[in-house]
């Protein structure tokens, strides 16, 4: 089955991912999960044919270096791919991208959400493992932005994956080794572009976080990824980048300017599809206290205590998505294990309750 006929198939069936694999029948990620598309195995030739056909003239380059990260339309569906060599032979990575940007109150995301493309300035991140949904996150929310504000948004993508039409906003998207070097290069290109709102796809060395954090400071608007499960993590994840001479400046500078944390997960939903699962921290003096002094243990308690901000714990979003039938037991208990948590007793007449942050007992979760 050829490139165009594996996507067309993957898209009638809901997937979001193909893999190509030497060996390997062609297989596709479902709801969550990986499953065979068809049952011939993949020959080395036939899967030099297809890295030829996705890479296209990029081939060389890539096989010089052994990766390459492209975008790309097939079967009228955009694609993020990655093709990569391994023992010897090619695989593809390839995911599969919505054309068209869901409108943010339709993802299932906390309410509070919804007053993050109002925000003038300032950091906010959205977290998670790959696959969680931050890209569609973030792109339903700059597409609010674009639909009601009279701004300039500036992207920069490794690759970029929607891609917007320009309503009331000047939009420019950048990607990441064919307009611009490095996010760290074109983050800082950014700051003498007159941008009002700043997307930066990953925020994952010293330079980029640095200069993300001096744009936020400095009147602008940035919307930053981090792989991680939960907003302490993230708070961690930042501060860790830097030599332990510099961890207390950007603590004072994180608590500056940091907005919100926005950690989610996508879980299999009972009876098919999948819902996403959301830990919200909005910032207000006790969390912005607790950043300055590096009390990043304390900040679940406080996220805990400030529910009236909207704020809400992935534990709680978890046993709510649970008591509602939405997620059976076993995603439950995984997902809780894979946030650092712990299975709970069972209470009775329902599954597993509770778990770790019920750090206050007159609180629940």
């Amino acid at each position: 089955m050829m490139i165009e006929g594996l996507v067309a198939k993957a898209l009638a069936d809901g997937a979001s991912d193909i893999h190509l694999v030497q060996g390997l029948t062609p297989r596709y990620r479902v709801d969550g999960s990986i499953r065979e598309m068809d049952d011939t195995p993949l020959t080395e030739e036939a899967c030099t044919a297809a890295a030829r056909e996705l890479a296209g003239g990029e081939l060389r380059k890539a096989d010089v270096v052994g990766e390459a990260d492209l975008s790309a339309t097939i079967a009228g569906v955009r694609c993020r791919i990655n093709l990569f060599r391994q023992q010897g032979a090619w695989s593809a990575a390839i995911r599969l991208l919505s054309e068209e940007i869901p409108e943010l109150d339709r993802l299932g995301l906390p309410p509070v959400v919804a007053e993050f493309p109002a925000y003038n300035q300032g950091l906010v991140l959205i977290t998670g493992e790959t696959g969680s949904g931050k890209s569609t996150t973030l792109a339903a929310i700059l597409e609010q932005i674009n639909r009601r504000e009279q701004k300039h948004i500036l992207t920069l993508e490794d690759p970029i994956e929607y891609v917007y039409t320009p309503k009331k906003c000047v939009i420019n998207q950048r990607e990441i080794g064919r307009d611009t070097g490095s996010f760290a290069a074109g983050l800082r290109a950014a700051l003498r572009e007159d941008p009002d709102v700043i997307l930066v796809g990953e925020m994952r060395d010293l330079e980029t976080i640095e200069t993300a954090l001096t744009a936020a400071e400095t009147g602008h608007l940035v919307f930053g990824t981090v792989h991680t499960n939960s907003a302490a993590d993230s708070i961690d994840r930042i501060v860790d980048v830097f030599p332990a001479g510099r961890q207390q400046q950007i603590r004072l500078q994180l608590s500056m300017c940091l907005r919100a944390v926005l950690s989610q997960q996508l879980l299999p939903r009972v009876g098919g599809g999948r819902v996403a699962a959301c830990e919200v921290m909005k910032t207000d003096s006790a969390i912005k206290n607790l950043i300055r002094e590096g009390k990043t243990p304390q900040i679940i308690n406080a996220i805990q205590t400030s529910g009236s901000l909207g704020n809400v714990l992935m534990d709680k979003t978890l046993q709510g998505l649970y008591k509602a039938g939405t997620i059976s037991r076993e995603t439950y208990e995984s997902a809780l294990r894979d946030t650092g948590g712990q299975k709970a007793p069972q209470e009775p007449g329902r599954g597993p309750m509770p778990s770790r942050r019920v750090i206050n007992p007159g609180i629940g979760i």
